[in-house]
Protein backbone atom coordinates (compact mmCIF):
# COMPACT_ATOMS: atom_id res chain seq x y z
CA UNK A 1 0.00 0.00 0.00
CA UNK A 2 1.33 3.28 -0.97
CA UNK A 3 2.56 5.46 2.35
CA UNK A 4 1.01 8.82 2.40
CA UNK A 5 3.94 10.52 1.36
CA UNK A 6 3.68 9.25 -1.60
CA UNK A 7 0.24 9.64 -2.37
CA UNK A 8 0.85 13.23 -1.40
CA UNK A 9 3.61 13.48 -3.81
CA UNK A 10 1.85 11.97 -6.90
CA UNK A 11 -1.15 14.62 -5.74
CA UNK A 12 0.86 17.35 -6.06
CA UNK A 13 2.59 17.27 -9.05
CA UNK A 14 -0.48 16.00 -10.53
CA UNK A 15 -2.23 19.48 -9.48
CA UNK A 16 0.98 21.42 -10.85
CA UNK A 17 0.84 19.53 -14.66
CA UNK A 18 -3.11 20.61 -14.34
CA UNK A 19 -2.09 24.26 -13.40
CA UNK A 20 0.40 24.04 -16.25
CA UNK A 21 -1.82 22.63 -18.57
CA UNK A 22 -4.95 25.14 -18.16
CA UNK A 23 -2.39 28.44 -17.60
CA UNK A 24 -0.84 27.46 -21.46
CA UNK A 25 -3.90 26.72 -23.26
CA UNK A 26 -5.92 29.63 -21.81
CA UNK A 27 -2.38 31.66 -23.32
CA UNK A 28 -2.85 30.01 -26.70
CA UNK A 29 -7.29 30.95 -26.87
CA UNK A 30 -6.34 34.35 -25.30
CA UNK A 31 -3.60 35.44 -27.06
CA UNK A 32 -5.26 38.29 -28.81
CA UNK A 33 -6.65 39.32 -25.75
CA UNK A 34 -3.68 39.40 -24.03
CA UNK A 35 -1.77 41.21 -26.68
CA UNK A 36 -4.61 44.25 -26.86
CA UNK A 37 -4.05 44.36 -22.84
CA UNK A 38 -0.54 44.60 -23.08
CA UNK A 39 -0.68 47.31 -25.60
CA UNK A 40 -2.96 49.17 -23.80
CA UNK A 41 -0.81 49.31 -20.65
CA UNK A 42 0.92 52.83 -19.58
CA UNK A 43 5.21 53.00 -19.75
CA UNK A 44 6.38 52.50 -16.54
CA UNK A 45 9.51 53.70 -15.82
CA UNK A 46 11.22 51.95 -12.88
CA UNK A 47 12.26 54.46 -9.96
CA UNK A 48 15.86 53.54 -8.17
CA UNK A 49 13.59 52.69 -4.83
CA UNK A 50 12.14 49.50 -6.65
CA UNK A 51 15.42 49.15 -8.82
CA UNK A 52 17.28 48.89 -5.19
CA UNK A 53 14.97 46.41 -3.60
CA UNK A 54 14.76 44.31 -7.15
CA UNK A 55 18.59 44.05 -6.48
CA UNK A 56 18.43 43.45 -2.83
CA UNK A 57 16.03 40.43 -3.61
CA UNK A 58 18.09 39.17 -6.43
CA UNK A 59 20.77 39.27 -4.08
CA UNK A 60 19.39 37.11 -1.42
CA UNK A 61 17.83 34.51 -3.73
CA UNK A 62 21.52 34.03 -5.18
CA UNK A 63 23.21 33.84 -1.70
CA UNK A 64 20.45 31.11 -0.28
CA UNK A 65 20.81 29.02 -3.75
CA UNK A 66 24.96 29.42 -3.57
CA UNK A 67 24.57 28.71 0.63
CA UNK A 68 22.23 25.29 -0.36
CA UNK A 69 24.60 24.41 -3.82
CA UNK A 70 27.53 24.56 -1.33
CA UNK A 71 26.20 22.43 1.51
CA UNK A 72 25.29 19.82 -1.10
CA UNK A 73 28.68 20.01 -2.19
CA UNK A 74 29.98 19.17 1.37
CA UNK A 75 27.16 16.45 1.97
CA UNK A 76 28.41 14.50 -1.11
CA UNK A 77 32.02 15.00 -0.65
CA UNK A 78 31.22 13.57 3.16
CA UNK A 79 29.20 10.90 1.67
CA UNK A 80 32.00 9.65 -0.38
CA UNK A 81 34.83 9.92 2.48
CA UNK A 82 33.29 7.83 4.68
CA UNK A 83 32.19 5.67 2.52
CA UNK A 84 35.26 4.87 1.19
CA UNK A 85 35.80 3.42 4.96
CA UNK A 86 32.83 2.39 5.86
CA UNK A 87 30.96 0.64 2.41
CA UNK A 88 27.84 0.14 2.91
CA UNK A 89 26.96 1.39 6.10
CA UNK A 90 26.77 4.92 5.63
CA UNK A 91 22.81 6.45 5.10
CA UNK A 92 21.72 10.48 4.98
CA UNK A 93 19.92 12.13 8.06
CA UNK A 94 17.47 14.76 8.11
CA UNK A 95 18.33 17.21 10.50
CA UNK A 96 14.98 17.96 12.98
CA UNK A 97 14.42 19.73 16.35
CA UNK A 98 13.41 16.91 17.87
CA UNK A 99 16.75 14.89 17.47
CA UNK A 100 18.25 17.65 18.34
CA UNK A 101 16.97 18.41 21.47
CA UNK A 102 17.38 14.41 22.66
CA UNK A 103 21.03 14.78 21.60
CA UNK A 104 21.36 17.92 23.48
CA UNK A 105 20.21 16.15 26.48
CA UNK A 106 22.84 13.21 26.40
CA UNK A 107 25.57 15.57 25.90
CA UNK A 108 28.04 16.36 28.83
CA UNK A 109 26.96 18.73 31.00
CA UNK A 110 28.22 22.50 30.22
CA UNK A 111 28.84 21.45 26.69
CA UNK A 112 27.96 23.65 23.97
CA UNK A 113 24.69 22.21 22.14
CA UNK A 114 25.03 20.00 18.98
CA UNK A 115 25.85 20.99 15.56
CA UNK A 116 24.22 19.17 12.62
CA UNK A 117 24.20 20.19 9.49
CA UNK A 118 20.56 19.71 7.56
CA UNK A 119 21.98 17.07 5.69
CA UNK A 120 23.91 14.72 8.01
CA UNK A 121 25.50 11.24 7.39
CA UNK A 122 24.90 8.05 9.50
CA UNK A 123 27.29 5.30 9.82
CA UNK A 124 26.16 2.14 11.47
CA UNK A 125 29.26 -0.51 11.91
CA UNK A 126 30.31 -2.73 13.96
CA UNK A 127 31.57 -0.13 16.63
CA UNK A 128 27.75 1.51 16.78
CA UNK A 129 26.14 4.24 15.23
CA UNK A 130 27.67 7.90 14.54
CA UNK A 131 26.29 10.99 13.15
CA UNK A 132 28.80 12.90 11.29
CA UNK A 133 29.23 16.42 9.64
CA UNK A 134 32.40 18.52 7.89
CA UNK A 135 32.82 17.59 4.12
CA UNK A 136 35.96 16.12 2.68
CA UNK A 137 37.41 15.50 6.00
CA UNK A 138 34.39 14.00 8.10
CA UNK A 139 33.95 15.13 11.69
CA UNK A 140 32.33 12.85 13.92
CA UNK A 141 29.40 14.93 15.90
CA UNK A 142 28.29 12.03 18.12
CA UNK A 143 28.86 8.53 18.27
CA UNK A 144 26.71 5.81 19.95
CA UNK A 145 27.94 2.36 20.67
CA UNK A 146 25.61 -0.75 20.34
CA UNK A 147 25.59 -1.58 23.82
CA UNK A 148 24.21 1.62 24.71
CA UNK A 149 21.38 1.11 22.24
CA UNK A 150 18.80 -0.59 23.85
CA UNK A 151 16.43 -0.93 20.79
CA UNK A 152 15.23 0.18 17.38
CA UNK A 153 11.84 0.65 15.97
CA UNK A 154 10.15 2.01 12.47
CA UNK A 155 7.75 5.21 13.51
CA UNK A 156 5.73 8.00 11.66
CA UNK A 157 6.09 11.66 12.38
CA UNK A 158 4.06 14.53 10.30
CA UNK A 159 5.97 17.05 8.11
CA UNK A 160 4.05 19.51 7.10
CA UNK A 161 0.53 17.93 6.31
CA UNK A 162 2.56 14.33 5.54
CA UNK A 163 3.65 11.61 7.15
CA UNK A 164 6.94 10.11 7.23
CA UNK A 165 8.54 7.28 8.56
CA UNK A 166 11.39 7.73 11.29
CA UNK A 167 13.95 5.33 12.61
CA UNK A 168 13.70 5.82 16.39
CA UNK A 169 16.86 4.89 18.20
CA UNK A 170 16.54 4.33 21.66
CA UNK A 171 19.96 4.81 24.04
CA UNK A 172 20.12 4.48 27.76
CA UNK A 173 23.40 6.31 28.85
CA UNK A 174 24.08 7.05 32.60
CA UNK A 175 20.55 6.24 33.79
CA UNK A 176 19.33 8.38 31.00
CA UNK A 177 16.88 6.74 28.40
CA UNK A 178 16.20 8.77 25.52
CA UNK A 179 14.35 7.99 21.77
CA UNK A 180 16.13 9.36 19.32
CA UNK A 181 13.60 10.00 16.32
CA UNK A 182 16.11 10.01 13.25
CA UNK A 183 14.68 10.42 9.56
CA UNK A 184 16.21 9.31 7.19
CA UNK A 185 16.76 11.09 3.30
CA UNK A 186 16.32 9.79 0.12
CA UNK A 187 19.49 10.36 -2.26
CA UNK A 188 16.79 10.89 -5.36
CA UNK A 189 16.78 14.10 -7.18
CA UNK A 190 13.43 15.81 -6.13
CA UNK A 191 12.94 13.71 -3.16
CA UNK A 192 13.03 14.43 0.90
CA UNK A 193 12.66 11.78 3.32
CA UNK A 194 13.49 7.82 2.60
CA UNK A 195 10.34 6.19 2.98
CA UNK A 196 8.45 2.65 1.83
CA UNK A 197 11.09 -0.45 0.76
CA UNK A 198 14.51 1.73 1.02
CA UNK A 199 13.80 2.96 4.62
CA UNK A 200 12.94 -0.58 6.43
CA UNK A 201 15.54 -2.30 4.80
CA UNK A 202 17.99 0.21 6.27
CA UNK A 203 15.99 -0.07 9.59
CA UNK A 204 16.33 -3.90 9.48
CA UNK A 205 20.44 -3.84 8.77
CA UNK A 206 20.95 -1.61 11.85
CA UNK A 207 19.10 -4.34 13.69
CA UNK A 208 20.70 -6.99 12.54
CA UNK A 209 24.20 -5.29 13.19
CA UNK A 210 22.85 -4.41 16.69
CA UNK A 211 21.76 -7.93 17.29
CA UNK A 212 25.56 -9.05 16.35
CA UNK A 213 26.90 -6.96 18.40
CA UNK A 214 25.37 -7.16 21.84
CA UNK A 215 25.54 -11.53 20.68
CA UNK A 216 29.22 -11.28 20.18
CA UNK A 217 29.85 -9.36 23.76
CA UNK A 218 27.35 -12.10 25.41
CA UNK A 219 24.73 -9.06 26.10
CA UNK A 220 21.44 -9.25 26.41
CA UNK A 221 19.64 -8.98 22.92
CA UNK A 222 16.70 -6.89 22.88
CA UNK A 223 13.15 -8.15 21.69
CA UNK A 224 12.89 -9.39 18.14
CA UNK A 225 10.27 -6.67 16.52
CA UNK A 226 11.33 -6.26 13.07
CA UNK A 227 10.38 -3.87 10.62
CA UNK A 228 7.21 -2.73 9.60
CA UNK A 229 6.42 -4.62 6.10
CA UNK A 230 5.10 -3.13 3.61
CA UNK A 231 1.78 -4.67 1.88
CA UNK A 232 1.33 -4.17 -1.64
CA UNK A 233 -1.87 -5.10 -3.07
CA UNK A 234 -2.26 -6.87 -6.06
CA UNK A 235 -4.27 -8.52 -8.69
CA UNK A 236 -6.07 -10.77 -6.12
CA UNK A 237 -6.02 -8.61 -3.40
CA UNK A 238 -7.61 -6.03 -5.83
CA UNK A 239 -10.53 -8.99 -6.89
CA UNK A 240 -10.93 -9.39 -3.10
Amino acid sequence: MPSIASRYRTALITLVAAAAVLLVTGLVLGQREVERTITGLPDVHPTPVVLGVAAVAAAVIAVAMLRRAAAAVRADARRRALGSVHAGAVSCGIRNRDLIARLDELSRPGSRGVALPARFSIVADDAGISFWGGGRRPKRVAAFPWREIRNIRSDHTVVGSASVPVAVVRIRRGGTSIELPVMLSDPRLGRYALTDAPFFATVRAWKARHRAALAAEGLELPPLTGAIPIIRQGPAGAAA
